[in-house]
């Protein structure tokens, strides 16, 4: 391929063909892909990433429009992972996506051979389903992240990375450490999470939430698109960055 028609022309200018090449070459399992989960995914894809599986077991709806990749007015009622699967071939006609429109949990942790993936990548909703995947991701040999909450936040400047046990002024990330601590369980390898502080509350009047939302969370917050986007490019470039420096391209 000439260099004016490489899509990737960019990458490899950056961090080189022998690191592009590895980028390209691993495998990265992504569960949940709503507000941050869809852009981690487009930003994977548009950096190399071939070898994607998406799982999520929702369709579209109305109020995922304000900030998920691939909610439009277009996609309403259609699985989530089928349109952003579209949409990443649309990218890369060469990307192995691998849709799956299922629930991770406990119950289901084995359909997903999780010790087969290079990297996995926890944007789930869920408490009970998110702390299970923390549990089983952390004791496989892939590379683990995981997001935090991302609701109730518009400063873009408090986003952070730290290790599971040491992000602060995250409810979420203080209800998964109760919950693990409560069942006598324990994480397994360190692990790197994108987090903010911040904690606004909602001013607006609550709607009522879809069918899904209610399933999967306690309570439905506001959101908006800045932060979530911004979670999910970390998330991406925390992969990127690992296996950049783990094969020593740096």
């Amino acid at each position: 391929m000439q260099p004016e028609q490489d899509i990737f022309a960019r990458a490899r200018l950056l961090v080189g063909a022998d690191a592009f090449n590895s980028i390209a070459s691993k495998r990265v399992l992504l569960l949940g892909v709503g507000g941050v989960g869809s852009w981690c995914a487009e930003s994977l894809v548009r950096s190399g990433i071939i070898h994607l599986t998406m799982v999520d077991a929702d369709t579209v709806n109305p109020t995922n429009i304000n900030r998920q990749l691939m909610a439009t007015t277009q996609t309403l009622g259609r699985p989530k992972v089928e349109v952003m699967a579209e949409r990443l071939r649309e990218i890369n006609p060469e990307a192995d996506i691998t849709p799956v429109q299922g629930l991770f949990s406990e119950e289901t942790a084995g359909e997903f051979q999780l010790d087969t993936y290079d990297y996995i990548i926890d944007c789930i909703d869920s408490l009970k389903d998110k702390t299970a995947l923390i549990e089983l991701a952390t004791h496989t040999q892939a590379t683990f992240f995981s997001s935090m909450g991302a609701a109730l936040k518009l400063d873009p400047t408090r986003i952070r990375v730290a290790e599971f046990w040491d992000v602060h002024g995250d409810p979420l990330a203080r209800a998964i450490r109760k919950k693990i601590r409560k069942g006598g369980r324990e994480t397994g390898k360190p692990f790197l999470c994108v987090f903010s502080d911040e904690l606004l509350e909602n001013r607006g009047e609550a709607q009522q939430p879809a069918d899904d939302e209610i399933i999967k969370k306690a309570c439905v917050n506001g959101t908006m698109a800045p932060v979530t986007a911004i979670f999910g490019h970390t998330l991406a470039a925390l992969v990127l960055q690992d296996i950049v420096k783990t094969e020593n391209f740096l």
